[in-house]
C-alpha cells in the first residue's frame, strides 16, 4: 500500500469496514510512515472530536487515539488467528476425505 492508497482507505478504516487484507496492509504502511500515521490521527482527532462536542461529553482524544490502534491491531489479529485456523481444519477434513477415499476405493 502506498500514501495515496492509504489516505484513501482511512475512513473505511476509521468506519471499522476494512477486511483483514487490507487491514495488514493498511498497518504495514503505517508502521514505517509517519506522515500517513499523522494523517490517520488528524482525521481520527477531527472525527472523534466532533462527535464528543456535539454530545457536549469530556474526552482525551489521543488516549481514545491510541485505544482505538491498540484494538483494532488485536481485532485483526484474532481475524488472522480465525482465518488460519479454518484453513487448517479444511486442510484436515480433505485430509480425512482423501484417507476415506484410499480405504473405501483403495
Amino acid at each position: 500500500m502506498d500514501c495515496r492508497e492509504f489516505e484513501k482507505t482511512i475512513p473505511e478504516y476509521l468506519n471499522k469496514n476494512l477486511d483483514y487484507e487490507t487491514m495488514e496492509s493498511f498497518w504495514e504502511h503505517m508502521d514505517h510512515c509517519d506522515s500517513c500515521k499523522e494523517e490517520l490521527s488528524i482525521q481520527f482527532l477531527v472525527l472523534e472530536g466532533m462527535k464528543h462536542l456535539e454530545n457536549g461529553d469530556s474526552f482525551d482524544l489521543d488516549a481514545e487515539f491510541r485505544n482505538r490502534l491498540e484494538m483494532s491491531r488485536r481485532a485483526n489479529k484474532r481475524r488472522g488467528m480465525l482465518m488460519n485456523f479454518g484453513q487448517w481444519v479444511l486442510t484436515f477434513v480433505f485430509f480425512v476425505l482423501g484417507c476415506a477415499f484410499i480405504i473405501i476405493f483403495g
